[in-house]
């Protein structure tokens, strides 16, 4: 019995001698996040006002509220025919493409940024805003090369490949507000 509580002294003494348990260690935040994953970008108040306007009135399913901004902004683009922006989104909408709508979901994508004659364009999506040669699916993450062929399908990578920009609907918005374009990319066009 006397063996028993020395033994057990011992123990209670090595255990009061030794570090308290360390808390696990886990990877920085930074390293445990998706390296693949696009840097956030900063949106300035001018971009972010633009966009909540444009927002407001897709939400309300407003074409004219889109039309009268488009035409409030010098040089806008909707389409790549040159149509008028109120006739060419009636249209759209007449053969089951809703620009409200399609607009809305371009705003839940990840925005990238190019500049263009010195000035920034916030542009939506992200991969809309490389340049053609970095758009090649071999040049991208994995993650991104999903995302191009979600956003573009085949057909679009084969005009990438062939050398032309982002061929999917896009917009951009200037880092002073200017709402530049709004096109829904190849599949409307054609």
């Amino acid at each position: 019995m006397r063996h028993a509580f020395l033994a057990a002294g011992v123990v209670l003494g090595v255990a009061a001698c030794s570090p308290a348990p360390q808390e696990p260690v886990y990877p920085p935040e930074s390293l445990s996040q998706d390296p693949q994953a696009p840097e956030p970008v900063e949106i300035p108040e001018a971009v972010a006002a633009t966009q909540d306007e444009m927002l407001k009135y897709a939400r309300r399913g407003s074409l004219s509220g889109l039309s009268r901004m488009a035409r409030e902004n010098p040089a806008f683009v909707s389409n790549l025919g040159g149509e008028d922006h109120r006739a060419y989104w009636d249209l759209m909408r007449r053969i089951g493409v809703d620009p409200n709508r399609k607009l809305r979901a371009l705003m839940d994508l990840p925005v990238g940024v190019r500049e263009v004659d010195g000035v920034k364009w916030y542009v939506w999506p992200d991969l809309a805003a490389k340049p053609a040669a970095d758009l090649i699916p071999e040049k991208l993450s994995f993650r991104d090369r999903k995302r191009l062929q979600d956003l573009v399908g085949d057909d679009g990578i084969e005009k990438i490949r062939a050398g032309k920009g982002y061929p999917g609907m896009r917009t951009a918005i200037t880092e002073n507000g200017r709402w530049v374009y709004f096109v829904l990319g190849q599949d409307a066009e054609e």
